[in-house]
């Protein structure tokens, strides 16, 4: 909560900035700049609005953009170790236990993402899967748990959308 209160404070700082320096060009510079503030309008809707579009999206688009696919029942006994550390991990980080997926790439690879820490996604490539050791895997699942339980997720959303804005 408090990193939207933050985020909305900023684009409300962005946009009256950008007031200002339309008055100053319209009004001290003389210059012409009819629809500015049509365009200023235009800047916070899509700032705001697409960061939180994008962030609310953002699992649907990840699984899709790699072909990940949410393990609902274990298939095998890797599967079936991927949800036990991952529902261990969220368990001691008091969260609720993510989707966790799977996709196909030789690249050693994982990402976390999700709109709000308990109901977030963690997926693993099966490049990852087959090249390192579970110890290792382990560490890396704490690492994009840590992304999930600290909101990382939310607060690149929202730096995007000042960006935006």
């Amino acid at each position: 909560m408090k990193r939207i209160g933050l985020f909305l404070i900023a684009n409300l700082l962005i946009t009256t900035m950008l007031s200002v320096v339309g008055f100053v060009l319209m009004n001290v510079l003389g210059v012409n700049a009819r629809g500015y503030g049509g365009l200023l309008v235009i800047s916070l809707v899509f700032g705001f609005g697409g960061a939180i579009v994008s962030l609310l999206m953002s699992k649907t688009m990840a699984k899709r953009s790699v072909g990940a696919v949410t393990i609902e029942t274990p298939r095998n006994e890797t599967e079936t170790w991927l949800i036990q550390t991952v529902g261990r991990l969220s368990q001691n980080l008091g969260i609720k236990m993510p989707e966790v997926a799977i996709y196909d790439a030789d690249e050693m690879n994982a990402f976390a993402t999700g709109a709000f820490k308990n109901s977030a996604l963690v997926a693993v490539s099966t490049g990852l899967m087959r090249k390192m050791s579970r110890d290792e895997v382990e560490g890396v699942l704490a690492h994009e748990m840590s992304h999930v339980n600290n909101g990382d997720m939310v607060t690149m959303a929202l730096l995007q959308g000042l960006a935006n804005t």
